[in-house]
């Protein structure tokens, strides 16, 4: 299997990549700037606009680990519809790296997590265009998997091996919390290109904590 992953230099990205490689697919990494790859493995250097069909026709799945960086949110919504265009009619399956804001709050599904009183103005802006990509995905036609972490997403957590999944809304790992790390994060993620369960869904998943 051949995977492309945008942002492959980022917290995220770098990530699922040594995942990748660490299970023997074939990854190819999609950056502004090749230097920060640090991995031995093909890259394409461009901006996500600045790709077109003929750079992603190659891969099976295509993980969007985009993020805006201090750019105008808008961008998640912009950047989600440049690749809905790019991947209409392929076979090729999109797994977006998401927010936790896009999550709804309980399974009643009636609040999203952005849309919350207690929900920090800071990041609104960021929840608000994931979310509103999000819808975009919905009403594409794409093969298409929102990945939303925990709502504290730890990036110096270590793996603890073992997670819980679930779909739209917050669930609680087995000390009521929750929480997911990076790798924990990313361990799910590479064994959802594997089982391939949520097909044009959301998904989220929180960390197993020992005793």
């Amino acid at each position: 299997m051949k995977i492309g992953v945008i942002a492959a230099s980022g917290k995220a990205g770098s990530l699922i990549v040594d995942e990748a490689l660490n299970r023997g697919y074939e990854v190819v990494g999609i950056v502004r700037n090749a230097s920060k790859v640090s991995q031995d493995i093909k890259v394409i250097e461009k901006d996500i606009f600045d790709l077109r069909k003929s750079d992603l026709e190659e891969f099976d799945v295509l993980i969007n680990a985009f993020g805006s960086k201090g750019s105008d949110p808008i961008v998640y919504q912009t950047s989600t519809r440049h690749l809905i265009d790019l991947l209409e009619n392929t076979s090729i399956r999109l797994i977006v790296v998401g927010g936790a804001g896009s999550l709804y709050t309980d399974d009643s599904r009636t609040m999203q997590v952005y849309q919350t009183p207690e929900f920090p103005a800071v990041v609104y802006p960021t929840s608000s265009n994931l979310a509103k990509a999000l819808d975009l995905l919905k009403n594409s036609k794409l093969n298409w998997t929102f990945f939303a972490p925990a709502i504290t997403f730890d990036y110096k957590g270590a793996r603890s091996g073992a997670y819980f999944l679930g779909s739209d809304y917050v669930i609680l790992n087995n000390h009521g919390e929750s929480y997911i790390s990076y790798l924990d994060y990313v361990n799910a993620l590479l064994d959802e290109v594997d089982n391939k369960k949520y097909h044009k869904q959301v998904m989220t998943a929180v960390s197993e904590k020992k005793a």
